[in-house]
């Protein structure tokens, strides 16, 4: 046989070994690769429900969004006037350097300071009211609303409620406004969603999403009447007096303050007590709250133990103020409170945010436990009396 015959015979069986050989390596690669994983009902149940979740969110701000303003605020100050300058010296040298330490040389100096502030607010009436915290106002000799669509406008104070750190602001608006809805904080559930909108940092109309941490947080420093809602929804420098909001889009209460040392611990005023106060500074400009006239103190474990009580509920009479209602009713030092008008009472706080709500005028029934004893009496609630008086710092009564 012939060199060529035998040539093309040996490349042909090479290629025929290489051909099985591809086909033999592709097979035991292609066993090796996973195939693509189908998509289960479970999987695809978990990202419909995602995407539920995410639509609702979406919607929520949508709605609120447009309620939401920008509340920028001006105070004006002049500055403190340093010493003048010594008579007789008219070294240009000597001026300038005493200028530069001690401000102006002259006495009629007429400059001032002005300080901007920044926070949030809730349009809650088509007259163009809109709730903020008292702490975003306060001092405030200038302010400016800018809606979500940018339209600017100038605010005035219509009431200021400190105690409960609240304000409502009023502007003349031009056009249809966007009017936020109030919900029902009561009914709050810890773990519920929750979404803070407001203006941090200046950063206008950002949406943030956590969940509700716990209710009715209590000395927590910020305001004398303190029933806080605690969220881990983002709040920062600029969201305070904005509104926190639950799924449905309602407003469940008012952002107000966070915790500096913390990540991820805010607080919100609950929504029914910013409706009750909202209801009177509109309507008078400021709030009228019940007055019981007793020093209060906390429930020991000891003191509880020694008058057959289970737990520490309640609130101790420390004393009475001559003349108010609780002295009227007869209340005595050492009596404990267990309930107020039928309501189980938590701690003193409660008692004191309980005797607040209460309209001036109304008799309520106060089951009390006295050496062991338990016993109702009734008082009237009469209205706060003025406080001008009072030591500064001092806490005030019930």
């Amino acid at each position: 046989m012939s060199r060529r015959p035998v040539l093309i015979l040996v490349v042909a069986a090479l290629l025929i070994a290489a051909a099985g050989g591809g086909y033999l390596v592709r097979d035991r690669v292609g066993r090796g690769r996973a195939a693509p994983a189908a998509t289960t009902p479970q999987s695809a149940a978990g990202i419909a429900l995602a995407e539920s979740l995410q639509t609702g969110f979406v919607d929520v701000a949508q709605q609120v969004r447009p309620a939401v303003v920008h509340l920028g605020t001006i105070q004006r100050a002049k500055p403190r006037r340093g010493p003048n300058m010594p008579q007789g010296n008219d070294d240009p040298f000597f001026r300038d350097f005493f200028n530069q330490f001690f401000g102006s040389e002259g006495p009629d100096s007429r400059s001032e300071f002005r300080r901007p502030g920044l926070g949030s607010g809730v349009i809650i009436d088509k007259r163009g009211l809109v709730l903020t915290n008292f702490h975003v106002v306060k001092g405030a000799d200038e302010i400016l609303i800018r809606l979500s669509d940018k339209r600017e406008y100038r605010g005035q104070i219509l009431g200021t409620d400190p105690k409960t750190d609240l304000a409502v602001v009023r502007f003349q608006p031009d056009h249809e406004l966007t009017v936020a809805t109030l919900g029902n904080s009561d009914a709050l559930r810890v773990g519920e969603w929750a979404i803070a909108i407001g203006n941090p940092f200046g950063l206008d109309q950002t949406v943030t999403v956590g969940v509700i941490s716990a209710t009715g947080r209590s000395d927590v420093g910020i305001a004398t009447y303190e029933n806080f809602i605690q969220t881990d929804a983002s709040i920062n420098p600029g969201n305070s007096g904005g509104p926190l909001v639950n799924l449905k889009g309602q407003v469940i209460g008012v952002n107000t303050a966070i915790v500096a040392a913390g990540q991820g611990i805010g607080f919100a005023i609950p929504i029914n007590m910013v409706k009750r106060v909202v209801e009177q500074l509109v309507d008078k400009g400021k709030v009228v709250r019940g007055w019981l006239g007793v020093a209060l103190q906390p429930l020991s474990p000891d003191l509880a133990q020694s008058l057959g009580l289970e737990g520490t509920s309640g609130a101790v009479v420390g004393s009475t103020i001559t003349g108010s209602p609780a002295a009227q009713a007869g209340l005595q030092q050492g009596d404990v409170i267990v309930a107020y008008d039928k309501v189980p009472v938590e701690d003193y706080r409660h008692v004191q945010r309980l005797v607040a709500e209460t309209r001036v005028g109304k008799s309520v029934s106060l089951q009390i436990v006295r050496k062991k004893q338990k016993m109702d009496v009734a008082v009237t609630i009469a209205e706060v009396p003025d406080e001008t008086g009072r030591r500064p710092g001092a806490p005030p009564k019930p």
